[in-house]
């Protein structure tokens, strides 16, 4: 019988900063423990997401609250345990450092360009990285195309429709957004006024002290009379520059999603999303850049 691998699963960013107009530095870390230089990074804790990991870390080992951009792309190697897994996302540093960093576990950070910073880095895999966020260009808005979270079935729901509140599922799935979208300093939050989409923001709306805005644009009652009204909501709040959650349902998501990015684009990803789950479109001057994916929280 042959062994399974251990998958050892791992996370982290590039983090930069702005420096001038047209000159970013990139942090680079040294970590004593192993003796070399890397991207801030380090293994997920116990049902943690990658993207939670992800900012824990780079506050960890950089002190710095930052704020995501993009999935850049991955690494996967051979440790001792295993297959290493380890999943990136730009991420900008703005501001102070807001922690202390552990000297066991870095003792330096350097800021520098971004050829010096990638001819610094100890591993072939960081180095790709620097030219994968480089691809990306930096300075993204985030835009939140969240599905409500899990709902009581229409079957056994005799209400209206847009009374149909959350399954216990979706209840506990609302209230663990907050570790998936603090990466991403959200600015508003817009949401379906049918209860399950009401429900989905309500907590994630108190951790970030928000007063939600609600329309019937973004329904299914709205779209069926409007199929444009929901598109042109998003496409107001993109020409606002606002880094935004929107919270709605199939298939209002992903129609929407498909006029934004064009339809060849749009076969390239899971064309649907599962309740709890999100897109995540980041775009820079009305232009979408990349869209990822966000898994629903874990319960």
């Amino acid at each position: 019988m042959a062994e399974t691998t251990q998958v050892i699963y791992a996370a982290g960013a590039v983090l930069w900063r702005q420096v001038s107009k047209k000159k970013i530095e990139i942090a680079v870390i040294h970590r004593p423990r192993y003796d070399d230089w890397s991207l801030p990074k380090g293994k997920l804790d116990p049902n943690e997401s990658m993207i939670a990991c992800a900012y824990r870390e780079v506050m960890e080992e950089t002190g710095y609250a930052p704020v995501f951009g993009p999935e850049i792309g991955e690494a996967t190697y051979e440790v001792a345990e295993g297959e290493k897994l380890v999943k990136y996302w730009a991420a900008e540093a703005v501001g102070e450092p807001v922690g202390t960093i552990d000297p066991s576990e870095v003792d330096e950070l350097l800021w520098l360009d971004p050829a010096s910073a990638r001819d610094k880095l100890t591993l072939d895999d960081d180095k790709q990285l620097i030219d994968f966020f480089l691809e990306f260009d930096s300075g993204t808005t985030p835009l939140v195309l969240l599905r409500h979270a899990k709902a009581v079935k229409r079957e056994d729901w005799d209400g209206d429709d847009g009374d149909r509140p959350l399954a216990r599922l979706g209840q506990l799935q609302a209230k663990r957004l907050l570790p998936l979208y603090l990466p991403y300093a959200i600015a508003e939050i817009h949401s379906s006024d049918a209860q399950r989409c009401i429900e989905t923001i309500e907590s994630i709306s108190r951790s970030f002290e928000m007063n939600p805005i609600y329309s019937a644009d973004l329904s299914e009652y709205g779209f069926e009379k409007d199929k444009d009204a929901p598109l042109d909501y998003v496409q107001n709040l993109m020409d606002q520059g606002k880094s935004a959650i929107v919270c709605s349902h199939n298939p209002i998501l992903p129609k929407m999603l498909k006029k934004l990015i064009g339809k060849k684009n749009f076969k390239q990803l899971d064309q649907k999303l599962e309740p709890g789950e999100a897109w995540v479109l980041h775009y820079r001057d009305g232009e979408i850049i990349a869209v990822d994916w966000l898994e629903a929280p874990q319960v």
